[in-house]
């Protein structure tokens, strides 16, 4: 169903998230069980810096819509870079995204990337909800265990395309678990794994953020010639504190997003 309002496309996106994430349904049931209002903090995506898929192109249809660019970041190890976005309306979601740096991969990695946009139908990537229409190529699990060798992010786009990495409940929100570690403890206690890569809560409140996040739950995904079962997303949550103006900072924090990244990697 094509969407062309930002109410229509974050409500696509949401859905199309826990449709191949019943996990984040699952948390998200048991904190509003727990009478909890979820907030939703930011919403991440992922891409490539190719001319036709960049975050620019991405980030049009939310610029459209009221949003304004407001910092980039940069992952030296993972050759990433990322902007994020925000809405005057405070209560909206931040946008993060984030694209490979073909350039810093092989020329192996380059061809396949290139062999899978070209496929994209001409202008497609610039229609309103492009961001929530799945996998506009074909992929087969050899492309897909190819570029796991070189990169878990390119592996993961290639695989689920243009939808949301996750979603992310603002802790500050919460009534009953306002503390990030209590929070933590809650879910583990319910069997939901976390990420634990550079420790369960990456940041701190020196940083002015403080974040935890589910491990990406497995799930079947097609490929061309085949099936094959691999990590898909995961459910982010965010602790914010007051800069020394008093207000709360609304950025990121580059060494602890390319931890949150992990989440979708094999190896957790």
């Amino acid at each position: 169903m094509k969407v062309n309002t930002l109410t229509g496309l974050l409500d696509k996106m949401w859905t199309d998230y826990v449709e191949i994430n019943p996990l984040a349904q699952k948390v998200y049931d048991l904190l509003t069980n727990d009478g909890e209002h979820i907030l939703n903090d930011h919403i991440a995506l992922r891409t490539f810096n190719h001319s036709r898929v960049s975050i620019d192109v991405l980030a049009k249809p939310f610029l459209e819509s009221g949003y304004k660019y407001m910092g980039d970041y940069h992952f030296t190890e993972k050759k990433l870079y990322a902007k994020h976005f925000e809405h005057a309306d405070e209560k909206m979601p931040k946008i993060f995204i984030s694209e490979l740096l073909l350039e810093k991969f092989s020329p192996e990695l380059n061809k396949l990337i290139n062999r899978m946009i070209n496929e994209i139908p001409s202008g497609k990537e610039l229609e309103f909800d492009f961001i929530s229409a799945g996998r506009p190529w074909s992929v087969s699990i050899k492309d897909y265990q190819d570029l796991m060798k070189e990169s878990d992010y390119a592996a993961w786009v290639s695989a689920f395309g243009y939808r949301p990495n996750h979603f992310t409940v603002f802790i500050n929100a919460l009534k009953k678990f306002s503390d990030i570690q209590n929070l933590n403890e809650h879910l583990k206690g319910h069997g939901f794994k976390l990420n634990s890569s550079g420790g369960e809560i990456k940041g701190s409140k020196e940083v002015c953020l403080e974040q935890s996040s589910t491990l990406a739950n497995n799930i079947e995904v097609s490929f061309s010639d085949g099936k094959l079962t691999i990590p898909a997303c995961y459910y982010e949550f965010a602790k914010r504190y007051p800069m020394q103006n008093g207000k709360l900072y609304q950025g990121f924090v580059a060494a602890s997003a390319d931890k949150i990244f992990e989440s979708t990697n094999q190896g957790q």
